[in-house]
């Protein structure tokens, strides 16, 4: 098997990778960098095969991600990113990124070869799959961070589309009203993270009404100025608030870690109730007693914000026409099937995208990409 192979070779597959690296002119690296490189790289390989050899194959995507390119948070994904920004700081090309990968790969195959190991086909495809997420990763990772550094500022305007007065007022009357209850029940002081939610709450009602009263005066669009600004920060406040919505609906929220180096471009308002919308959403849809999870990452010059519910999956047709205005395809009709549409016009105002992934039997995904942008300082 190749796992067996590549566990019992690592470490000479590792120093093969080295005495290439050191052949390349210019190229050069600490230990440390060394070790979350390369080597790091040929453990998760190793994983991921050994996962594909048990009964869930499929668990091996949390490891080395999925094929065909599209964005995931993986362990593969991460280190690859990480490694893509080691080279840059070392002030090298996008080419040795490339070349680090296929150290290995011609490593393998070198020593396969001189040893006499057979491999079988799928492991191949496993192998290719695992190097194609790590090289794309590394270099959009390392092209992003290359603009970054060429622009000295990244900023973007876009057109202000105004979500709906009464929906959005509902949603933070709804939160300090939780906010204010659970304070009651506890006998909390105000000084503290409820009072904050609270506090918040209320002043988004105030800038919910003062910009309403602008609109009408004004009538007409306005621009908006986007924003650089931390995306952990951000999806605490998130966690912050939604987590007294998740209890009432008797689930429980997950909130995955993000790295604390992440920004994005946005406005920070418009943002925070789309995703808002998407967690009120999934509460009201998904099985009592299940979790909702929610991750943000990065993938090149994007910040993904995926929301992932047990909502037992989405009916034939259903994603076609969930974005559109007063569409409810539940039997729970208690709100007025605006909130998906609000979170798509807030998203796309940001210059991102928001789609859905039906997961059949289970839930469903939505997933949120926005511009990313350097960390503000």
């Amino acid at each position: 098997m190749m796992h067996d192979f590549l566990a019992d070779n690592r470490d000479e597959l590792a120093r093969r990778c080295r005495v290439k690296v050191g052949e390349r002119p210019g190229r050069s690296a600490t230990e440390e960098q060394l070790e979350d490189g390369i080597p790091l790289f040929l453990d998760q390989l190793i994983s991921t095969l050994r996962i594909e050899q048990t009964t869930t194959p499929t668990d091996s995507r949390r490891v080395s991600g999925p094929s065909g390119g599209s964005a995931a948070l993986s362990e593969v994904s991460v280190s690859a990113a990480r490694h893509g920004k080691d080279l840059l700081a070392m002030g090298l090309s996008v080419d040795q990124v490339v070349h680090d990968y296929g150290d290995l790969c011609q490593a393998i195959t070198d020593l396969a070869v001189e040893r006499h190991a057979p491999f079988e086909v799928d492991e191949f495809r496993t192998l290719n799959r695992c190097l194609d997420n790590a090289i794309a990763e590394a270099v959009t990772e390392f092209g992003f961070l290359k603009d970054a550094i060429v622009a000295d500022a990244h900023a973007l305007d876009a057109r202000e589309k105004m979500g709906y007065f009464a929906h959005e007022l509902r949603n933070l009357l709804g939160t300090a009203s939780l906010a204010f209850s659970a304070a009651k029940q506890g006998n909390l002081s105000l000084s503290g993270a409820t009072g904050t939610i609270l506090e918040r709450s209320l002043t988004g009602l105030e800038k919910l009404i003062t910009t309403s009263l602008e609109d009408v005066r004004t009538v007409g669009p306005s621009n908006i100025v986007l924003d650089a600004f931390s995306l952990g920060e951000l999806i605490t406040e998130i966690d912050n608030a939604a987590s007294l919505s998740a209890k009432m609906h008797g689930c429980t929220l997950r909130v995955a870690p993000v790295d604390p180096t992440l920004a994005l471009v946005g406005t920070r308002d418009l943002l925070i109730a789309a995703v808002a919308n998407l967690l009120q959403n999934a509460f009201k849809f998904t099985e009592p007693g299940t979790e909702i999870v929610l991750t943000a990452y990065a993938s090149g010059n994007r910040i993904h914000i995926d929301v992932q519910d047990e909502c037992g999956g989405l009916g034939a047709g259903v994603a076609e026409h969930m974005f559109l205005p007063f569409s409810q395809a539940g039997t729970d009709r208690s709100g007025i099937g605006l909130g998906l549409t609000i979170a798509k016009q807030s998203i796309t105002a940001n210059g991102g995208q928001l789609t859905v992934r039906d997961i059949p039997g289970k839930g469903c995904v939505f997933m949120i990409s926005l511009p990313r942008d350097k960390m503000p300082t």
